[in-house]
């Protein structure tokens, strides 16, 4: 499937005007998004949520190899997860597939497009298989649910039977993005928050944010503390694709990014400690400014 929004860099590169055309920076030297509140200085930027969907990069699974899967990264990305749902709250994740193949790349090698981004989707399963065989053996049930029927392996995706896992204490695995061809996994994790009725989507990368350019390759590059969805779109920031970002905003679900590897990160999203970058409405996150 097509996932050329999702590097798993958190990163956005716009131009420079359009970055003069954004808030000025933050006592924290970040800038926040034009019209909104900054939270420089505050604890917290809103109420604790209690379900949540986690969007996990699948070139996170692959740790400093270009393909393939890390399986110490995998134990560390579960423990994460584990400690939200030891903390109460009810967790979904939605796994790329970037580490195995990704769709638009194949395509322009020349495979048939729709047939590369089904080949994406399998990949995707393949995470999904590695992170709940680690998530059980830190003894949380897990269950993975697919739009491609495959019942050896997945449950078909069904939004009730979803919520019902959730309210179970159980972790619910996303895969194979939305069943069909051209839709990002982005867009198959605000689809899926929507449907199972989340209260945000929380996007790991692996850096601490939104950047106005890609921060391992630009030093000075700005890191936004907080965003409108208008803004994403009107600066163009690529962190996410615009599909799934206009979900998020035509809905009301708050998306924050944040840096996947570093411990602890996904409870600290989660209770709405200040951290990375929070993407939502002006006001409607419950920000404590």
């Amino acid at each position: 499937m097509d996932n050329s929004a999702d590097r798993g860099d958190g990163a956005a590169r716009v131009t420079g005007a359009a970055v003069r055309e954004g808030a000025a920076t933050t006592s924290s030297g970040h800038a926040p998004a034009e019209g909104g509140d900054s939270v420089a200085g505050a604890d917290w930027v809103h109420i604790p949520w209690q379900r949540v969907v986690v969007k996990l990069s699948g070139e996170a699974f692959s740790g400093d190899e270009p393909l393939g899967i890390s399986p110490s990264v995998v134990q560390r990305i579960a423990r994460e997860i584990v400690a939200v749902v030891e903390d109460g709250v009810q967790v979904a994740a939605v796994v790329g597939g970037g580490n195995m193949f990704r769709g638009r790349e194949l395509a322009e090698s020349g495979i048939d497009r729709a047939r590369a981004d089904y080949m994406g989707m399998l990949g995707t399963v393949i995470n999904c298989l590695a992170l709940q065989d680690v998530l059980e053996k830190l003894g949380v049930d897990t269950r993975v649910q697919t739009a491609i029927t495959m019942g050896q392996v997945a449950e078909p995706y069904i939004p009730r039977r979803a919520i019902r896992h959730l309210e179970k204490g159980r972790i619910v695995i996303f895969g194979a993005g939305l069943g069909a061809p051209f839709f990002s996994t982005d867009t198959s994790a605000a689809q899926r928050a929507l449907e199972i009725g989340a209260e945000a989507l929380l996007k790991g990368t692996q850096v601490d944010g939104v950047y106005d350019a890609d921060p391992r390759l630009i030093p000075d590059a700005m890191r936004f503390d907080r965003l409108d969805y208008s803004d994403v779109l009107r600066l163009r920031l690529k962190f996410m694709d615009t599909t799934a970002v206009s979900l998020c905003m035509d809905n009301g679900l708050p998306i924050v990014v944040f840096d996947l590897m570093e411990k602890g990160n996904v409870v600290r999203a989660v209770r709405g400690e200040r951290i990375g970058t929070l993407v939502s409405r002006p006001g409607e996150a419950d920000a404590r400014g």
